[in-house]
């Protein structure tokens, strides 16, 4: 497995898109130090997302640049949440879009093809039309009501098992995810999640995080990642 050759020099050669066929461990996050990424990289966290609602430009793009060098130092994936024009200027991989933000068809124009397009999907209808769009990964949820998406409403397991049966890239089941609720979600067929709180809001990110990642390891034995 790929995820435990980080800092070689085979690892370094491949691209974001191979390595994100390996994730398992998404973290969203805002702003947040050094220190505490470095944590949550070490720990097994395989995609960073930076997710800055109110920043205004420069300021996205400050903390995109220690973001990036984080992702750098670990090799991880750096995706920039909702802003396709600024990646290039962020020195990230790629773009995560909401289904009210950029069309995904439009953020493909502007990025070309090489960097990452990641979608949020609801509904079944909106995994199903994911297969047809140009798109990496998506993310599925929110599994259970987050204040991250005020408003959104829970979509329970019941949406994990049809992407599970029927999305066709990788995909991150995503909301309100942390260990207590990880069994139910890997129950239901995910391999990858997607997570915020269970890492910003522990006073030990390195440690949750090998814990999730072990138990995502563990689901893959003798299945299969998805």
């Amino acid at each position: 497995m790929l995820r435990g050759a980080r800092g070689c020099q085979t690892w370094a050669m491949t691209t974001a898109k191979q390595r994100l066929e390996h994730a398992r461990l998404y973290l969203v996050c805002d702003a947040l130090p050094d220190a505490f990424l470095d944590s949550a990289l070490r720990g097994g966290v395989d995609v960073l997302q930076l997710r800055a609602k109110a920043a205004t430009d420069e300021q996205l793009l400050a903390a995109a640049g220690r973001f990036a060098a984080a992702c750098a130092r670990h090799g991880a994936v750096f995706i920039l949440n909702d802003r396709p024009e600024l990646v290039s200027a962020a020195g990230a991989d790629g773009v995560h879009l909401g289904q009210d933000d950029m069309p995904v068809v439009g953020a493909r124009e502007l990025l070309g093809a090489d960097p990452i397009v990641g979608l949020s999907t609801h509904t079944p209808a909106q995994v199903d039309r994911a297969g047809e769009l140009d798109v990496d990964y998506i993310g599925v949820g929110p599994v259970h009501a987050t204040p991250t998406k005020p408003g959104r409403p829970a979509v329970g397991t019941r949406l994990v098992g049809y992407a599970a049966a029927r999305a066709p890239m990788p995909w991150f089941a995503i909301g309100g995810i942390d260990a207590s609720s990880l069994g139910a979600v890997l129950a239901a067929g995910a391999r990858r999640v997607a997570l915020v709180r269970a890492l910003t809001a522990s006073a030990e990110p390195e440690r949750a995080a090998r814990e999730l990642r072990a138990a995502l390891n563990a689901s893959e034995v003798g299945i299969g990642a998805t």
